[in-house]
C-alpha cells in the first residue's frame, strides 16, 4: 500500500487552527508532512499554546486523514504539535493608574439586548459575597441601568474630602460600590452627549470618585463598538474583558467582533472569555427540563473557535428578569440553580483574571490621537 503525500495535504486543508482564518496548510501551520510505509507523520506549528487547542487539531487531523486518505486500520498517524514561545514583553501602563484598585474587567458585548448589564450586575454581588472588594463602573452613558438593577436608583453620590480634594462617594449597596450616569440624570431624561461629553463624564466618575481598596473594578461597557469603549481603554489599565452574547448566530456575529476588537494589535486587552447568556430556559414548573429557543452551545463553539475561554452558560430564567427589575440581582438567591450558573461564571472569571496576571504584563492604556481629521489609535 503507498500512501500518498499529496492526498494528505489535500485532506488537511480542510481543517481551520483555533484562532487562524486559513486552513492549516494555507496559513502554514502544517511544517512537514512524510510518509514512512503505512505510516504518516504531520509536524504543525500553531499559535494558540492552550491544551485545549492543541487536542482539538489533532483530533481533527485522524479524523480527517482516516475519512479522506485511507482507512484507519490501514494507516498509522503520528502527529507533533508545536507552540511558538511567547516573546517577552514589558509594557509600561500608559495610562493613569487608580491607587487602590487591583483588577479592572470590562464586560462587553457586540449587541444591545444580550443581557450585558444582569450579568455584570450578578457577577459583582457574587464576587461580593465571595469575600471581594467590588466597584461597579456603568459606563453605558446613554442607557445606564444598574441604578435600578441595585434598588439605588433615588440615591445620590455624596461628596467627600480626601487629602484636601472633594471627590465623590460611591453609592453602595449589596457590598457593592457604584457609581452611574443614571445618579445624575432623571428617569425620563436622555442623554445627548457627543463623544468628547461623554467621555470627560466617564473621567470623572473614574478619577474624581473615593473608590478605596477595591479587589475587582468591573465596568459595564456599552454594547457594541466604539468611542466609549476607546475612551475607557484609553483612561485606565484594564486587566481582561469579558465578553457576554446569547446562542443566536446574530449575537455570536457581534460577539465575534467585540473580541476582535480588544485583540487588536493597537488595543491588546486580554479576552478572559465569552459568556452565554439565555442559553436555555428552564420553566419553573418543570426545572429539570432545558430548552433551547435561541440556539444551543453557540457561545461556547464561538470560543473554542476563537481560542479564548468559555467562563459559563446562564439560563433565560423569569426570576432573572424579575430580580433585575426589583433591585435585587438573582445572584443574591441562595441555593438555586441560578446563584450555582453565577457563582460557576464568577469562580471562572477570577481563575482567568489570576491566571492573567501570572503570564501577562500589565495592560497599556490606549492613546487617541487625531491626525489629518481622522480619529487614530496607538500606543504612547
Amino acid at each position: 500500500m503507498k500512501i500518498d503525500k499529496n492526498k494528505v495535504l489535500k485532506a488537511l486543508e480542510h481543517i481551520t487552527v483555533p484562532g487562524e482564518g486559513q486552513n492549516m496548510v494555507e496559513s502554514g501551520a502544517v511544517k512537514n508532512v512524510q510518509v514512512f510505509g503505512d505510516e504518516v507523520e504531520v509536524d504543525l506549528t500553531i499559535s494558540n499554546p492552550s491544551l485545549q487547542a492543541r487536542k482539538k487539531t489533532e483530533v481533527e487531523i485522524l479524523k480527517i486523514v482516516h475519512k479522506e486518505v485511507y482507512e484507519k486500520a490501514k494507516v498509522k498517524v503520528n502527529i507533533k504539535v508545536d507552540a511558538p514561545a511567547a516573546k517577552p514583553k514589558v509594557n509600561e501602563i500608559k495610562g493613569k493608574p487608580i491607587p487602590g484598585i487591583q483588577n479592572i474587567v470590562a464586560v462587553a458585548s457586540g449587541k444591545g439586548g444580550v443581557g450585558k448589564s444582569t450579568v455584570t450586575a450578578n457577577l459583582a454581588v457574587t464576587l461580593a459575597k465571595m469575600g471581594f472588594k467590588v466597584g461597579l463602573l456603568d459606563a453605558d452613558i446613554y442607557g445606564p441601568s444598574m441604578p435600578i438593577m441595585f434598588d439605588v436608583a433615588d440615591k445620590k453620590p455624596l461628596a467627600v474630602n480626601v487629602d484636601g480634594k472633594s471627590k465623590m462617594a460611591p453609592v453602595e449597596n449589596y457590598g457593592v460600590k457604584m457609581l452611574s450616569i443614571g445618579f445624575f440624570t432623571q428617569p425620563n431624561q436622555a442623554v445627548i452627549w457627543r463623544g468628547p461629553m461623554a467621555s470627560k463624564a466617564l473621567n470623572q466618575m473614574i478619577f474624581d470618585a473615593n473608590w478605596g481598596e477595591l479587589d475587582f473594578l468591573l465596568v459595564d461597557l456599552p454594547p457594541g463598538t466604539g468611542d466609549i469603549h476607546l475612551s475607557i481603554m484609553q483612561a485606565m489599565p484594564i486587566t481582561g474583558a469579558v465578553v457576554v452574547s446569547t446562542p443566536q448566530e446574530v449575537a455570536l456575529a457581534d460577539a465575534k467582533k467585540g473580541v476582535a476588537m480588544f485583540q487588536q494589535e493597537s488595543i491588546n486587552v486580554p479576552v478572559l472569555g465569552i459568556v452565554e447568556n439565555m442559553a436555555y430556559f428552564t420553566p419553573e414548573e418543570l426545572p429539570d427540563n432545558k430548552y433551547y429557543i435561541f440556539g444551543k452551545e453557540g457561545a461556547k463553539y464561538l470560543s473554542e473557535d476563537l481560542g479564548v475561554p468559555f467562563l459559563g452558560e446562564i439560563p433565560l430564567v423569569q426570576s432573572i428578569r424579575e430580580a433585575g427589575d426589583v433591585g435585587r440581582p438573582a445572584a443574591l438567591q441562595t441555593a438555586t440553580p441560578v446563584e450555582r450558573a453565577f457563582e460557576e461564571l464568577t469562580k471562572n472569571v477570577v481563575q482567568e483574571v489570576v491566571r492573567r496576571n501570572k503570564s501577562l504584563p500589565p495592560t497599556e492604556a490606549i492613546k487617541i490621537t487625531t491626525m489629518a481629521g481622522c480619529s487614530a489609535v496607538k500606543k504612547k
